[in-house]
């Protein structure tokens, strides 16, 4: 019976581990298939589309051949304003004009692109060209955010079940130490006996007797004999069944008689868990300073990564780049050179973001008491002062 036992206590804490995963494995299966998705679609369109010479074009080089022509002819005089007039016209240049687009739209670029999309970091080095390509861009943002924001307030959960647990083992470590400290040889072994007498006494609950049976069953003795001996005998003889029998499991026997109710209880239970999305987050309660520093220590592990395949960049360059990055500022100043190899980092980026919105949610939650207080402040210095008149 033990070895049967064994493999079947194991499949069902499979069975629940696998149904617990279940709901957030989907969420980043769904955003995964979706990136993927949208590479494949976006290195179709944009990597495809024929390259052709607009006016602007031919007007920008005929400029620049005036202007390289003219510093050739006086560049003694001429080259203060021939900066000033490159400057200018090189401000006017579009940027697709200079660009391939099937090195630029490859497959891990349209998939780089893809993750500024739905992460709503748009660094602005690469947009779609075409009228199809920016229509399908809209549409895809419209419902990749949303399924972004899910993933990140999923995971979010998990982050903040950790940092709380985590916040507050160290606390009962903490309180652990301090009590060690302030408290006394002679106290503290009084406190170990007191504690071992009190786990000494164990009740022991032994099966009552007859006797102690009828002295229980006062409600009993107003009836007739005859009802009130078959009551007993009824009642003793369901408590001896009680003794005699083993434990079986409900549902098991649940299961093995109906095996659908046990799947419809599975089911009702992850469908709960996807019901519980943001409830953990709601709950976190860490301080802030706590909250910037993990995440002060997280962009300082990249920014000191980073450098190591971008070369124009140094370890202040990777900070600010990482947390423009993860705010979804995304101004574009900054700009990766191998996005290939930062598509390795693209779990760092859903990490870290999960991190900066833990953070954001605290800070708003902090703003919010804040706003709460100094209202309450303000009305109780306007309210009118009671005044007692004498009778």
């Amino acid at each position: 019976m033990a070895t049967t036992s064994q493999p079947l206590r194991s499949k069902r804490t499979c069975k629940k581990i696998f149904w617990a995963v279940f709901p957030h494995a989907c969420f980043i299966l769904s955003l995964v298939i979706y990136a993927f998705l949208g590479a494949l679609m976006f290195s179709h369109i944009e990597g495809n589309r024929e390259v052709s010479l607009s006016e602007e074009y031919r007007k920008f080089l005929q400029n620049l051949t005036y202007l390289a022509r003219r510093l050739s002819d006086n560049a003694t005089e001429n080259e203060k304003m021939f900066k000033n007039d490159i400057h200018d016209l090189f401000n006017t240049a579009d940027p697709a004009w200079f660009i391939n687009p099937e090195e630029r739209w490859s497959f891990f670029g349209s998939l780089f692109f893809c993750c500024t999309v739905f992460t709503t970091v748009g660094y602005g080095n690469t947009y779609p060209v075409t009228r199809i390509g920016k229509y399908l861009c809209m549409l895809y943002a419209l419902f990749g955010i949303p399924l972004m924001f899910l993933v990140l307030t999923d995971m979010g959960d998990i982050l903040a079940t950790v940092l709380s647990k985590s916040y507050n083992e160290f606390r009962k470590l903490q309180s652990k130490i301090l009590a060690s400290k302030l408290c006394s040889g002679s106290t503290c072994s009084k406190r170990n006996e007191l504690k071992s007498r009190a786990q000494s006494k164990i009740v022991i609950n032994d099966p009552l007797t007859i006797m102690e049976v009828l002295r229980s069953q006062s409600g009993t003795k107003g009836r007739p004999d005859k009802f009130r001996n078959v009551e007993l005998f009824e009642m003793l003889i369901a408590r001896e069944n009680e003794n005699t029998q083993p434990a079986r499991n409900k549902s098991m026997e649940r299961w093995s008689s109906c095996p659908e109710l046990a799947r419809g209880k599975t089911v009702s239970r992850v469908i709960e868990n996807f019901d519980k999305i943001g409830k953990e987050l709601e709950k976190l309660d860490v301080p802030i300073v706590l909250m910037m520093l993990v995440i002060f220590v997280y962009i300082s592990c990249a920014a000191a990564i980073l450098p190591n395949w971008e070369r124009n960049m140094d370890f202040q360059e990777a900070f600010y780049f990482c947390f423009i990055t993860l705010t979804t500022i995304g101004f574009g100043d900054t700009k990766l050179e191998h996005p290939k190899f930062f598509l390795f980092f693209s779990l760092y980026i859903i990490i870290g973001m999960e991190i900066v919105f833990i953070a954001f949610k605290l800070g708003q939650d902090r703003l919010i008491v804040l706003y709460k207080k100094v209202i309450s402040f303000c009305a109780e210095k306007k309210m009118p002062s009671k005044k007692i008149y004498p009778k």
